[in-house]
């Protein structure tokens, strides 16, 4: 197999695992076992412990001394990191996107609005969530900025995916229609104030990790 070949493999291999990490699939404290892996997407140990490398380079794995390589869990603060990156770098992204909000776009994020209000599960709320977010802040015209804040977005849902492990339950999310009703009407300093304030909102849920450990996990709510 050549390098490129290697290369190749290593890339969708940490893409498929990222996703099921991201999506709770895979547990924090969940052994990720080379074997297995390797058997999975037909290929040797090289491109797999090449994927895992990239997965702890994202902070999605870690790898233990005598235990091998394992989903990686994450605290409280590290929640609050990424709550108050999101609230600092959505506020900038609404105020250079927000002389650019059409009342089409507004239109578009208040139907995403309340796709997520009628959600029947988590995924389908997580997807209606982000694309609200992304309607409003992508005609900010910041690359950079959108692209760490996607990052971001999927740490949340990481966070959110590994919280809720029970029947989901449909939320009306006021923020949304408080950060909408204040756009139709030009007040921008008071959108990014309320968007600032939703997305650092945090949630705590007792759970059970694949290690058989209980504890407690936070989630980003908005």
């Amino acid at each position: 197999m050549t390098l490129s070949a290697e290369e190749t493999i290593a890339n969708r291999i940490s893409r498929v695992l990222a996703e099921r990490i991201v999506t709770g699939v895979l547990l924090p404290g969940a052994k990720l076992r080379q074997d297995h892996i390797a058997e999975e997407f037909g290929t040797s140990h090289v491109p797999v412990r090449e994927a895992f490398r990239r997965l702890e380079a994202q902070g999605l794995a870690v790898s233990e001394a005598r235990r091998g390589v394992r989903v990686a869990s994450f605290t409280l603060a590290e929640v609050q990191e990424v709550a108050l990156m999101r609230s600092v770098l959505e506020g900038l992204a609404l105020r250079q996107a927000a002389p650019h909000l059409t009342s089409f776009i507004l239109d578009q994020a208040e139907d995403a609005m309340q796709a997520g209000d009628v959600a029947d599960n988590i995924r389908q709320w997580d997807e209606a969530n982000r694309r609200f977010h992304t309607l409003l802040l992508s005609p900010c015209g910041m690359p950079r900025l959108l692209a760490e804040i996607k990052d971001l977005h999927a740490a949340g849902s990481r966070f959110l995916f590994a919280t809720i492990r029970t029947a989901w339950t449909p939320r009306v999310d006021t923020d949304h229609r408080s950060i909408l009703d204040h756009l139709r009407k030009g007040l921008v300093d008071q959108a990014v104030i309320a968007l600032e304030r939703h997305v650092k909102r945090i949630g705590q849920q007792p759970v059970r990790y694949a290690s058989g450990a209980t504890g407690s996990a936070f989630a980003i709510e908005g």
